[in-house]
């Protein structure tokens, strides 16, 4: 591309830079970039936690009016730096992206249909209204009028919005893929009565077929987070082709991408006359730069706006004149999950491949009531007790989250089961791996998913460590997530990994990658929860909705199917450059910095 490459050093001789950064660091602070702090109470969460159940009355026929787009304040003023611990590749066609490129594309380049409010209603975005029937099986999606797609490949249709989820679809790499084709009659099995109509430029027409749980659609059509989607031209496609079209994509987003190099940056231009905001800067540029102290450097020089920052370089962060932290609450919650648990068949109605009744977390029986497998579950229980999440919050995290022994309810606390705790107890732990047969440990491979989120390799360092203080030979695993991912996704890996996910908009989505279709897999399969978790989606009445949960989960944690270690909040460094105070576009996706288009340059 003919593009200047951005002003940013770090383009070129990444490690290098990193060398200079921090000795720059040290000369000019005295101190290490990674002191542990007290928490600071400058530190105010400026959005409002969800504490209940999102749609405790469906609404089927409600129709969401969009909201009106800010003017812009200023002329657009100079570049905005974020550095990131890794992007990916950039790939943004649907049929070729997958996480964790996608929260930092739909973050910048794309638009989802909705949005998620602060207390996880879905708002329109490139939907501008929609009506449900009330047998929950006819969507009827009315589409924002003028959308520009970019490089000048027009206005966005209809026929824009269903090649681009047929593409999610049939790419096969986003974690929702088979349920995109499901919902849009792509995929899957036949359904009577299911149907995608397009009605004119601005209106299409879902029929279902079978009644579908609200947030399981909203939940792909977000424009937050590693599940979210965007829309992208078709006619740029059907041009170049969907790999040249990835790599300089058409979509809508207020930023279009201009360069990018792999595992160092992606740079975009601001959109002028966007749809919905103009950005008041230039320029938006995303930085791979994986060490952390690299990331503290490059905002203590002002090289870098924001970053992705761990907890305990809080008090440094705050030293740094003009810099300003910003607090969100519910930003993540840390799974762990053990992987290989594949009983039963696959969903072509084979055995998986990769089922292995060695490792000593898996069950060579799946009848619950078998002695196979209750040593399996008491092995995972006792990694599970061994493990003292509480002092990880504390320390790991400098007290800004909370323990948490099951994933999938950060933010429905109000009706989850308080039993669910794993309380810490090294030596029982002992004990019960020594019972189930293994007094002298067995050896396991722990893998952290990275992928943005606080703390998520050194929380998962610390797993490792205290399975060990209880006689576990682990293999800690770093690979970058797109690494490991594919494995994942075939359900070849056998091991645990810890895997920070965003706020789930109703409970059952999380337990939707527990079934055999779904694209991607925390490991674990099994006829019980196949036929519970598919049962429960089905259901429209609420009230059974969260009936089914608290059953799937009571299941799940009797059983230490899989676990989680803690929530966090999200912790924004702005540097002085920046006012400070803009809100998220989504609020399923708080974990780091987002919505540059809302920044405003401190002048």
């Amino acid at each position: 591309m003919t593009n200047p490459r951005p002003k940013f050093s770090l383009s070129k001789h990444l490690p290098k830079a990193i060398v200079l950064l921090f000795v720059a660091l040290l000369f000019a602070c005295g101190s290490s970039a990674t002191a542990t702090p007290v928490p600071s109470t400058s530190v105010e969460p400026t959005a409002v936690p969800a504490t209940t159940a999102p749609g405790a009355t469906p609404v089927p026929t409600a129709v969401m009016e969009a909201t009106e787009a800010p003017p812009a304040m200023a002329e657009p003023a100079g570049t905005i730096n974020m550095g990131q611990k890794e992007t990916g590749i950039f790939e943004a066609h649907p049929s070729m992206s997958s996480s964790p490129r996608i929260q930092f594309t739909s973050s910048s380049v794309g638009e989802g249909l909705i949005t998620t409010a602060p207390d996880l209603s879905a708002n329109p975005m490139l939907a501008a209204s929609w009506e449900i029937s009330e047998n929950f099986l006819e969507w009827t999606w009315n589409f924002q009028k003028g959308v520009q797609f970019h490089k000048g490949y027009g206005e966005m249709t209809t026929e824009d919005v269903l090649y681009s989820y047929q593409q999610w679809h049939e790419g096969a790499l986003h974690a929702r893929s088979g349920i995109i084709g499901e919902y849009f009659s792509v995929g899957g099995p036949g359904r009577p009565g299911a149907s995608v109509t397009v009605v004119d430029d601005y209106t299409m027409v879902v029929n279902t077929g079978t009644p579908w749980v609200q947030q399981d659609v909203f939940e792909f059509m977000r424009n937050g987070g590693g599940s979210s989607t965007w829309v992208v031209s078709k006619a740029q496609s059907d041009e170049l082709g969907a790999e040249a079209a990835s790599k300089d994509i058409a979509a809508t987003g207020p930023w279009q991408i201009e360069e990018h190099a792999s595992g160092e940056f992606w740079r975009f231009s601001a959109v002028e006359d966007h749809w919905r905001q103009s950005p008041l800067f230039d320029e938006l540029v995303y930085w791979t730069i994986p060490e952390e102290a690299a990331r503290v450097a490059g905002f203590q020089t002002g090289q870098l706006d924001s970053f992705d920052m761990a907890f305990d370089s809080l008090a440094t962060v705050e030293a740094v004149e003009g810099a300003t932290v910003v607090g969100w609450p519910n930003a993540g919650q840390a799974g762990l999950n053990f992987y290989g648990q594949l009983y039963g068949l696959d969903k072509d109605g084979n055995e998986y491949e990769f089922y292995n009744p060695d490792n000593a977390w898996v069950s060579s029986d799946m009848d619950t009531e078998s002695q196979a497998w209750k040593d399996a579950r008491d092995v995972r229980k006792a990694l599970n007790i061994a493990i003292d999440r509480q002092t990880i919050v504390d320390t790991i995290l400098s007290g800004f989250g909370a323990p948490q022994s099951l994933r999938d309810w950060m933010g429905h606390d109000a009706r989850a089961n308080p039993d669910w705790v794993h309380e810490y107890n090294p030596e029982l732990a002992k004990q019960m791996l020594a019972d189930a047969g293994y007094p002298d440990g067995f050896s396991i491979t722990l893998t952290p998913a990275i992928r943005g989120a606080p703390g998520e390799v050194e929380a998962c360092e610390a797993v490792a460590q205290y399975w060990e203080a209880i006689g576990v030979d682990v293999k800690l695993q770093h690979v970058p997530y797109a690494t490991i991912r594919p494995e994942l996704i075939t359900r070849k890996y056998n091991g645990v990994t810890c895997h920070t996910v965003g706020i789930r908009l109703t409970p059952i989505i999380g337990a939707g990658n527990y079934q055999t279709k779904s694209t991607f897999s925390y490991g674990t399969h099994h006829p019980w929860l196949e036929e519970h978790v598919t049962d429960t989606k089905l259901q429209t009445d609420p009230a059974k909705i969260q009936a089914g949960e608290r059953e799937i989960y009571d299941w799940v944690f009797d059983n230490v199917i899989f676990a989680s270690l803690y929530t966090h909040d999200g912790i924004w460094p702005v540097g002085p450059r920046l006012v400070a105070g803009w809100q998220p576009t989504d609020y399923s996706e708080v974990r780091t910095a987002t919505a540059f288009e809302y920044a405003e340059p401190n002048r």
